[in-house]
């Protein structure tokens, strides 16, 4: 539809032009057709809002703990108690190896330890009856000592053959299935903790002395459109990438809604300062760029070129410090036929004000 009007405006401006050149220059109705002629434009007026200063940028999601649980000895796989999706928690076993080994050996490793400890009683009875030495009395308590952390290694062993989550989270992969043989450090399944997630962005160093820990934070996710993600600044490096001439800013997002997952590309906005009450007019208002900004205020039916001090720039609109007073109505379509002191032809309701949307990226 804005298309449309603009081309429209466009259009209309170019047949008034066209017409004005067809008259005689010499001729009295000439002079009083230019001063009939009226350029069409649309306009907003300058009003007091809120307005956003923010960092925009990109990054995808990682989860803030991850870990890729692996077999701590070998074995075949006999049971899978969870599958991909699955919420597990720090502890929770999550498959079973063929243990008939392990136990085996946790029995012969109970079985020299009682008779061990049944040696060192006699040997302790014996020693304390002067019926010893204190060197054969030492050796038998040595030879329990060992046994005991033999038949300690032994149920560590066996502990082994249930595969358990060592944080709580999601299973993001299962590399397993029952009936494969598992060597030691086999990576068997991958968590991802998704609360919280983070967002790790590479902000230009211009920007250092504006980003800060606990800051806001407001995200786009290109899977999920229409949502507004909000989050904090959770850890701002102190260095410089000197290759880059970046540094790194870490957000963190907590989703109530469990729909954010690691991987997805979000669009990061860095909120780092706000004013309540600036006064702001569209930014399809300005011409030139912001250190030589103008735009034109209509005034009755005349267009006026005013220069303009700019502040902060927040999702289409822009904050005006000097140049423009609440309530001035200001052309934002169809500046391209205006100069300073041109009659003009509103088409637009005046009402027609500044874009207040707080949706970052728009």
């Amino acid at each position: 539809m804005k298309q449309l009007r603009t081309l429209a405006i466009a259009a209309t401006t170019v047949l008034a032009l066209s017409l004005a050149a067809c008259k005689r220059p010499d001729s009295k109705d000439d002079s009083e057709s230019k001063e009939n002629i009226k350029v069409p434009v649309e306009v907003a007026t300058a009003v007091r809002s809120p307005v956003t200063a923010a960092f925009q940028g990109t990054s995808n999601l990682v989860a803030e703990a991850e870990s890729e649980v692996a077999a701590k000895t070998s074995g075949v796989v006999m049971e899978i108690f969870v599958e991909e999706g699955d919420l597990v928690r720090a502890g929770q076993v999550l498959a079973r190896l063929d243990s008939d080994r392990q136990r085996l050996s946790l029995k012969q490793s109970e079985a020299n330890l009682r008779k061990l400890e049944n040696d060192y009683q006699r040997q302790q009875e014996m020693f304390n009856r002067k019926l010893i030495s204190q060197d054969v009395f030492d050796r038998s308590r040595f030879d329990l000592d060992t046994q005991r952390a033999a038949f300690d290694m032994s149920k560590l062993e066996l502990s082994y053959a249930e595969i358990r989550a060592p944080i709580e989270g999601v299973v993001s992969r299962r590399d397993v299935k029952v009936g494969n043989l598992i060597q030691i450090n086999q990576t068997l399944f991958k968590i991802d903790d998704f609360d919280p997630l983070e967002a790790v962005i590479n902000v230009p160093e211009r920007e250092m002395r504006l980003i800060a820990a606990d800051q806001p934070v407001q995200m786009l996710v290109d899977a999920l459109p229409g949502q507004v993600f909000v989050g904090g600044v959770a850890r701002v490096s102190p260095v410089v990438d000197a290759t880059t001439g970046t540094f790194r800013v870490i957000a963190q997002f907590r989703d109530e809604s469990k729909t954010l997952r690691s991987g997805m590309f979000g669009r990061v906005r860095i909120v780092y300062d706000q004013r309540n009450d600036a006064l702001v007019v569209p930014r399809a208002a300005l011409i030139g760029d912001d250190q030589d900004a103008a735009l034109f205020v209509v005034d009755g039916d005349t267009a006026k070129r005013r220069k303009v001090t700019l502040g902060y720039s927040d999702n289409g609109k822009v904050e005006v410090i000097d140049g423009v007073s609440e309530g001035e109505m200001v052309v934002t379509l169809g500046q391209a036929a205006l100069r300073d002191g041109v009659k003009v032809e509103v088409i637009n309701a005046p009402a027609s004000a500044v874009a207040t949307s707080t949706t970052p990226g728009t």
